[in-house]
């Protein structure tokens, strides 16, 4: 297995992932030919050099996903922080230590790119996400909040 930043080839396998559970479902679109708002989406990512979207591969398949962003700011004397959104593993992968490999990067890339914390949000519905992110040492300090600008969860 290696992890490595996506290409625009791996956008389509990546929506897969994305939409292969209850909650995906309700807002990705991985079926038929690929919107290309998520191409466009993927260009914004892979050309601002505070985010990175990287790809599990195991061999030729995308088995994981996530998105790694930097956050400058005035708090902690300037510090930064790491942002992980849109982890996702192939459901017949869970359990086979494909998680735990993909953020124990991305603790690392933000220790490497001197972050003082690395944060993420879980849904609350994500039970099993929960524990594994608490395995990895993460807590519940803080209470996410969402304004869904467009009136619904698809982002439509």
């Amino acid at each position: 297995m290696e992890i490595r930043n996506a290409t625009r080839d791996d956008v389509a396998a990546v929506v897969r992932l994305l939409a292969a559970d209850q909650l995906g479902a309700q807002r990705e679109d991985a079926d038929g030919p690929l919107d290309p708002a998520y191409l466009d989406g993927f260009a914004a990512i892979d050309e601002d050099a505070n985010n990175r979207l990287v790809v599990l591969v195991d061999g030729d398949e995308v088995i994981g996903a996530l998105q790694l962003t930097f956050i400058p700011s005035l708090t902690f004397r300037g510090g930064w922080r790491a942002q992980i959104e849109a982890v996702r593993v192939a459901a017949d992968r869970r359990g086979s230590g494909a998680g735990r490999r993909m953020l124990q990067w991305a603790i690392d890339t933000a220790r490497d790119h001197g972050c003082f914390l690395v944060q993420l949000t879980t849904n609350t519905q994500r039970r099993d996400a929960r524990r594994f992110y608490e395995s990895l040492g993460f807590t519940a300090t803080h209470l996410g909040m969402k304004l869904y600008l467009t009136g619904d969860v698809t982002g439509r």
